[in-house]
């Protein structure tokens, strides 16, 4: 077969197991309620768990960003990239997360590959869960290091393949919160285990940070952590409301990344405007505790809602809520059912989750009402 005929059927053979992905054309801001393909929708779609994406105060900042520094940054942060505006906010978002230093990174997937990268390679050990983001686990691929998965949440298996690894260098990666179930990691029992064994641990706090913890400070914040074992990493793009990501810890981490991340190094600096939207995002995500609140009491609504519906949700306290349906083509069907009422929850399947547990991803934001999550329980508990 011709290249072209062996992708029409992979294409095919994908449309036949209900996993093609397929885009939609959102024509309006990030918000609760959106415009799709030409029509109106209530929307749990999006990781704007703060509703800051489409604030007025971030696209005020995002313009005077622009009327100061231009709009692209031009060069690699290492030539000439490098601006005022991206300084400050490595400064503040350091200071934010209580670590001495901060580095930013254009994606919340080049910060994982960069720091992978830079600190594993032949003779080390990566030790990852198995429901880890793809990110995670395509840097360890990539890294060259010894790379072993343990079962989501298994501490005692991880400990045993802490014990029984010869590596040189030890690194333990995670999601904080894991972004199809909801759930969060054991960061203080997983720091345990990394002292006991002479590891250390890179936590992806893509959705805790801005939600969990004191003033949204994050996952370590939420269980009152600090340990130079530590290594955070952080998006922008999801509760912040912008773009980018960042990775903290102690001055000579983040100086050795700045050296070797080739994710930081062999790529153009992001937009000047958006680190200077981001000190604005930084400041209301501080000061708003009202946005962790919604959050939290339309968590309740929905639970409460959907207590005997003919689906299980997953055991989250986060924005994330995972509807458990089971077969591809029946979380496509009870998806469309819903896009049919004006409702926009994605059908998550395979790959992306594992066999036989296709679902939807129900995501909570500060810019829902209680009457959307009432309308959305509603459509739910409707007989098909």
């Amino acid at each position: 077969m011709t290249l072209h005929a062996e992708l029409a059927a992979e294409l095919a053979d994908r449309d036949a197991r209900g996993l093609r992905r397929r885009r939609r054309l959102l024509a309006s801001p990030q918000r609760a309620h959106v415009a799709v393909d030409g029509r109106d929708y209530l929307a749990f779609c999006s990781n704007d768990y703060l509703g800051l994406a489409a604030d007025p105060r971030l696209i005020a900042a995002a313009r005077a960003g622009a009327d100061l520094y231009g709009v692209g940054a031009g060069a690699s942060h290492l030539v000439l990239g490098h601006g005022t505006a991206h300084h400050r906010l490595e400064e503040a978002l350091a200071g934010f997360v209580g670590l001495p230093r901060a580095l930013l990174f254009s994606t919340g997937y080049m910060a994982n590959m960069g720091v992978i990268s830079a600190l594993a390679g032949r003779g080390d050990a990566l030790f990852a869960d198995r429901l880890n983001h793809a990110s995670l686990n395509d840097a360890a691929l990539l890294s060259r290091a010894a790379f072993r998965r343990y079962p989501h949440n298994d501490l005692a298996a991880l400990e045993r393949l802490l014990a029984a690894t010869p590596a040189r260098r030890r690194l333990v990666i995670v999601d904080a919160v894991f972004s199809m179930d909801g759930d969060i990691a054991a960061v203080p029992a997983l720091l345990d285990l990394c002292a006991r064994h002479d590891a250390y641990l890179l936590i992806d706090d893509a959705h805790g940070f801005g939600v969990l913890g004191a003033q949204g400070r994050g996952t370590p914040a939420h269980f009152g952590l600090a340990s130079e074992r530590l290594i955070y990493m952080a998006t922008l793009g999801k509760a912040a409301g912008v773009s980018g990501a960042f990775v903290a810890g102690s001055e000579t981490l983040i100086e050795s990344l700045l050296q070797n991340a080739r994710t930081y190094i062999y790529t153009t600096a992001t937009p000047p405007l958006l680190a200077h939207a981001l000190l604005t995002s930084l400041q209301i995500i501080q000061q708003e505790e009202w946005r962790r609140e919604r959050l939290r009491e339309l968590i309740r609504r929905l639970k409460q809602g959907l207590q005997d519906a003919p689906w299980r949700l997953l055991p989250s306290d986060t924005p994330i809520q995972p509807l458990l349906v089971g077969g591809n083509a029946e979380a496509l069907a009870l998806s469309a059912r819903l896009a049919a009422q004006g409702l926009l929850v994605p059908a998550i399947r395979p790959p992306t989750v594992p066999q036989g547990t296709a679902r939807l991803r129900i995501s909570l934001s500060a810019d829902h009402a209680m009457e959307d999550v009432d309308r959305l329980v509603a459509a739910l508990r409707e007989p098909a």
